[in-house]
């Protein structure tokens, strides 16, 4: 193994990974860049997996970033089907699956996470699905294109729902199980979740809250029913799971850096080691819209915070301070959110739900910190600029769609 100092290994070949090695080419960065990922494919979206690609709508090839041209023309080397299963921090190496090791100067750790498995009895049957790779989608098209018509989603967040509405258009029958007492529990306010439940609800989706599930029942060593605490059983053809990921950080662990729930940085994407850094998913930070450090799964994060290590690398530290955005797309409904609503004293609504069209902002100290829009994007729009400014808000004027939200501005 020959030392080379200059060299950055980047562990994790999504969206994160991806946007460390072009920041680090862009800013100038010459030395070796290597690209560790898990799956056999370049670096891909994954918000459309269960979208777009379940229905059918986008390839495979049309989820990449880029073409393989792109990364061997940039001198970036992209090891695919490889695992980082060690970390020798005084060595500055890590170990492979396949028993090979590669030496660091920095070490970039954009591994996101894997999905949070079922614990209950029957956990291990065939027939259960956790999405995450492209290769996770094309394991149940097969099944769904296969004859299976009965589908229990376990988990009423974001990808149940989404995966939910695909799989509802497309004839099935679908069951959401949600343990909470209301859909999106962890991310919006119960205005939102009543507009989501109406809505599947309407479209025909079974949609079950407070439901925590005891057991899988099988047949022929396949999953037939899943069945609730309280005894009710439900039918299916197969099961989706989504109920969260786990940060991929144990490696990092194992060598002695703080992860309480994913790796800890700090606002220049530093660990407690400064010759690693990580991004995305599995980076445990704090955030400038935050009342506590935390982890963001989105591909806003993934890419800022990238490009704040990337500089970091560089010399030109620039500390994290990225307005947080998301969005979802569910039948013909798109919800876009920016900021964090976590710690808000207030939250007022702009429009009326059963039109289709509203917001609801939530305000601290009459300060906007967070909005969720469905179907209006000028407030998003808009509303993106007040939260990274901590704008004050009159609190009765916002409450009217007929005023623009800038002009709902006090300072």
């Amino acid at each position: 193994m020959t030392a080379q100092n200059d060299a950055v290994i980047i562990v994790g070949a999504g969206q994160a990974g991806a946007q460390a090695a072009q920041s680090l080419r862009q800013g100038g960065y010459a030395g070796p860049i290597t690209m560790v990922g898990e799956e056999a494919f370049l670096p891909y979206e994954r918000p459309p997996l269960s979208k777009d690609y379940l229905a059918g709508k986008r390839d495979a090839e049309r989820l990449f970033l880029r073409k393989a041209d792109f990364w061997t023309s940039r001198g970036v080397e992209v090891l695919t089907g490889r695992r980082v299963v060690a970390v020798d921090r005084p060595a500055g190496a890590v170990m492979l699956d396949n028993g090979a090791c590669l030496s660091y100067g920095h070490l970039v750790w954009t591994a996101g996470g894997r999905p949070r498995r079922l614990t209950c009895d029957g956990c291990g049957l065939e027939g259960i699905h956790y999405i995450r790779s492209i290769a996770d989608i094309d394991r149940l098209k097969a099944e769904v294109d296969g004859g299976a018509r009965r589908v229990v989603v376990i988990g009423g967040g974001y990808i149940g729902l989404e995966m939910a509405a695909v799989l509802r258009l497309s004839g099935h029958a679908v069951t959401v199980l949600e343990a909470q007492d209301r859909l999106l529990a962890r991310v919006t306010s119960p205005p939102v979740s009543s507009y989501f439940l109406a809505m599947h609800r309407a479209r025909g989706v079974d949609v079950h809250l407070s439901a925590s599930v005891a057991g899988l029942e099988e047949a022929g060593g396949r999953v037939c029913a899943v069945r609730l605490a309280g005894g009710e059983v439900f039918p299916t053809d197969l099961v989706i799971v989504g109920i969260g990921i786990v940060p991929n950080v144990q490696p990092l662990a194992d060598a002695g850096l703080h992860c309480p729930d994913g790796v800890a940085v700090d606002e220049y994407c530093r660990t407690d080691d400064p010759r690693i850094l990580a991004a995305g998913d599995c980076a445990l930070h704090h955030n400038s819209f935050a009342d506590r450090p935390i982890r963001l799964e989105s591909v806003q994060n993934a890419i800022d915070q990238s490009k704040t290590l990337a500089a970091t690398i560089l010399g030109n530290p620039v500390p994290y301070r990225a307005v947080p955005w998301f969005w979802s797309h569910q039948y013909e409904v798109k919800i876009q959110s920016v900021g964090l609503s976590g710690g808000h004293d207030r939250m007022l609504l702009r429009g009326r739900p059963e039109d289709g069209a509203f917001s609801v902002a939530y305000l601290r100290d009459e300060r906007l910190i967070a909005l969720d829009c469905i179907g209006v994007t000028r407030d998003f729009i808009q509303g993106k600029a007040i939260v990274a400014a901590g704008g004050r808000v009159d609190p009765v004027r916002l409450p009217d769609p007929a005023t623009e939200l800038r002009d709902a501005v006090i300072d």
